[in-house]
């Protein structure tokens, strides 16, 4: 089998072999992430897809693949990991100030009920 261009929500690898379980193995994977206006490129190596999870296999427009959209420019791995904790902090200071005004209403937040073994 040739190598085929694969992609899901993030990742974008070559695939090499399809073993009868569709096990999928991908070579020279690379994680596309978008934060904000920013993205970046990061090789991730060898991938293995369970069958389970594969839903649709097919091909893909390369030409269409490497187009990236107006808005988004090509930043440093770090700057976009930065940017990422970035957000993932307001997220948590959102959402803890938000359980905090429930609870005052008197409900209850998410998983912060007691663990019964």
């Amino acid at each position: 089998m040739e190598n085929l261009s694969i992609q899901d929500a993030g990742n974008a690898g070559s695939l090499n072999h399809i073993p009868p379980l569709a096990n999928l193995v991908l070579q020279d994977t690379i994680e596309r992430i978008f934060i904000e206006d920013v993205y970046a490129d990061i090789p991730r190596g060898i991938f293995l897809v369970r069958g389970e999870n594969v839903l649709l296999l097919g091909e893909i427009d390369l030409d269409k693949d490497d187009y990236i959209p107006e808005p988004y420019r090509k930043a440093s791995a770090e700057e976009v990991h930065a940017l990422r904790v970035r957000r993932d902090q307001l997220s948590r200071r959102s959402d803890k100030a938000r359980q905090m005004k429930l609870q005052e209403l008197g409900f209850e937040a998410e998983h912060s009920g007691e663990v019964l073994f």
